[in-house]
């Protein structure tokens, strides 16, 4: 268990948290959410001991052991899955202490027996299958296995960050702290990552942005809310019905108080000057000064912008003809894609689907013209404006120029106020306008890329991971945006929030080939899931005689029939119990959306809803975990199966 006791909590001279308390117990899985700067990273770093509270206490039990994400850029030559092994701090204290023991050559009887102990050790915390651990931890995250051992230096930035993250989940930890995990990962990796947390048995304290993250792996949400820490028991979907009736209700209450206020200021402005109405009047002064006044309730996002209307005349706008794409490699060409036919119409609304390193990078520089093809044939309709936003764009903005100076060089002409109030649009207000990049954070940088990006006016759209670094206000705000825009669009995202909202048609980069995905993004993580599963699939050799192959064949089949039995019936009893708790959660969750279930006289009703809906949301989350986990066990038999010899 963790307990903050009356914290208060600052970074310079704002106040984070005043006098806030909270209680996280074991085996939770908790997302912290609030704006950017409200004091989440702090919290954490609190907990790892980086930073010290003004006031109150935090109470860790004895030898907790807390993992983290480390922050730092890893370097050096040491290999990779050596780094993530390094996790494992107790697995290589152990095997330092082995280790001297052996190359001591003067073993004694009490050398020999504190050997032994230490090898048992070993095996009893899994030492001789932490490599085995390791490399599927690095599979996870999307890292080849002839990659797994290549020197730290030969990765990219953001596949340096995935080996920390795969180094902390190595550690077998009592807490592990999360500061948003997916924002150097592909959808693949995020759904790998998802099932990996619901499993974990520690306590799980994560920050993210990622609203369907979110909702399925937390079963508390901590918000941070004007210096306090509110906890609501569910995911953040329930945060957000539970939230809402809370300021209905509040708002309601307000105005019902506004009525009680003006009806008193009415009497006191008209009877205060009459000798007959004095004392009334002050009476009822002096109860205006008494009451508690309750605030307004109103959760107002700081963005508002839209995509200008796309005046496209061409039904096509692009197209990729027979297209070979790639890139020139000493000399010679490394093909990514081939044969590639890519239609873009004018309504094209495209999510592009595919593990990491697929091609879907590669697809987008060739369809925005920024990577020339191999072979093949590029059509464009005449003066088509693409609007591209790419991760690496964020480093094309001049450190020394104010976000007002970026979109001034864009429209040299237009008036200081009228480029103010559009840059407003996107939470730069007042001075921060005028401030230079070089002093913006990396979810600012990414809000004014996107924010050059609408003011050219697009026909077309093309988003590549547009929502690492920006927060759950401002990804509602681009969603809206998107979905009210009319012209093409190609998203590749892992906030599966954004593509389900703004896609309606999948392209899956695959095996060097692009081609519609038949399917929506439960049918892709199915999809993504088995594939993975195939993938590591381990074949065995067939080195027994054919008739000797054959018996002992239908005796594997019995004994997995038989085992496999009793587990089917159980998943089929579970499956049946989800249909029916979904749609009752379904049901509960159109009625919280109605306004009928605000009226005053529907309080208790209200109240009884949310309680419900909070149970079936937990009970559909446990019986997923054990479905899970059936599941698991069922595909370890049918893999036992599918390696076991079969009849020649």
């Amino acid at each position: 268990m963790i307990r903050l006791d009356r914290l208060t909590l600052m970074r310079g001279a704002r106040v984070l948290l005043d006098d806030a308390s909270l209680t996280i117990h074991d085996r939770q899985r908790v997302g912290f959410i609030g704006a950017n700067g409200s004091g989440k990273s702090s919290l954490f770093a609190l907990l790892r001991g980086e930073l010290f509270a003004e006031k109150g206490d935090v109470f860790f039990p004895a030898n907790t052991v807390l993992a983290h994400v480390a922050q730092e850029t890893p370097s050096g030559t040491m290999p990779a899955l050596d780094y993530v092994i390094d996790g494992d701090t107790e697995l290589r204290e152990i095997e330092t202490a082995i280790t001297r023991l052996q190359q001591n050559t003067q073993h004694s009887e009490a050398d020999g027996q504190a050997l032994a102990e230490w090898h048992h050790r070993f095996e009893a915390i899994g030492g001789y299958g932490a490599q085995a651990r390791a490399t599927e931890l690095m599979a996870g995250l999307g890292f080849a296995h002839d990659e797994q051992k290549n020197p730290i230096d030969a990765f990219s930035g953001g596949w340096r960050m995935r080996l920390n993250l795969a180094r902390a989940l190595m550690s077998r930890s009592d807490v592990l702290l999360l500061d948003e995990p997916t924002n150097h990962l592909d959808l693949d990796a995020v759904m790998w990552l998802e099932e990996w947390l619901r499993r974990y048995p520690g306590m799980l304290l994560l920050i993210t942005h990622d609203r369907d993250f979110l909702d399925n792996v937390v079963n508390i949400i901590v918000h941070f809310d004007h210096c306090q820490l509110k906890t609501y028991n569910g995911n953040y979907a329930q945060f957000e019905q539970e939230r809402a009736a809370a300021l209905a209700v509040q708002q309601a209450t307000y105005e019902k108080q506004q009525r009680t206020v003006d009806h008193l200021q009415s009497f006191i402005d008209r009877f205060r000057a009459k000798a007959t109405k004095a004392k009334q009047a002050q009476s009822r002064i002096k109860q205006l000064e008494k009451m508690t006044r309750i605030s307004a309730a109103h959760v107002d996002s700081p963005f508002s912008f839209s995509f200008a209307a796309s005046d496209a005349h061409t039904r096509q706008l692009l197209r990729l003809e027979q297209a070979t794409l790639g890139y020139r490699e000493n000399e010679t060409h490394k093909i990514i894609l081939d044969h590639v036919e890519c239609p873009v119409l004018s309504d094209a609304r495209i999510g592009l689907l595919g593990v990491n390193g697929a091609g879907k990078s590669t697809l987008i520089k060739s369809l925005t013209g920024q990577l020339p093809l191999i072979g093949g044939k590029r059509h464009s309709a005449r003066d088509l404006r693409i609007g591209y936003f790419a991760q690496h764009q964020l480093d094309t903005l001049n450190p020394e120029f104010s976000a007002l100076d970026h979109v001034q060089r864009l429209d040299p002409e237009a008036r200081e106020q009228a480029l103010r109030n559009y840059l407003g649009g996107f939470a730069f207000h007042g001075d921060q306008a005028t401030q230079p990049v070089a002093t913006f954070s990396g979810g600012e940088r990414a809000r004014l890329a996107l924010a050059l990006i609408v003011y050219q006016k697009p026909q077309l759209l093309i988003l590549d991971e547009p929502t690492n670094h920006l927060d759950i206000e401002m990804r509602e705000a681009l969603t809206e945006a998107l979905q009210a825009f009319n012209g093409a669009l190609i998203v590749v995202a892992h906030d599966r929030y954004l593509l389900s909202a703004t896609v309606d048609s999948f392209w899956l980069i695959e095996h060097g080939n692009v081609a519609p995905f038949d399917g929506d993004l439960d049918d892709y993580r199915q999809y993504s899931l088995l594939r993975s599963r195939v993938h590591h699939d381990n074949k065995k050799s067939q080195n027994a005689k054919p008739d000797v192959l054959r018996k002992t064949q239908k005796q594997q089949d019995a004994e997995l029939r038989r085992r496999r039995a009793p587990l089917l019936k159980k998943q089929k009893n579970i499956e049946e119990t989800l249909a029916a708790l979904s749609a009752e959660k379904t049901a509960l969750e159109n009625w919280l959306a109605s306004a009928d279930a605000y009226q005053e006289q529907k309080k208790a009703q209200l109240a009884e809803a949310l309680t419900r809906q909070r149970a079936v949301t937990q009970q559909i989350l446990s019986l997923e975990q054990e479905w899970l986990s059936l599941e698991e066990t069922l595909a370890h038999r049918q893999n036992i199966e599918d390696n076991a010899p079969k009849p020649l």
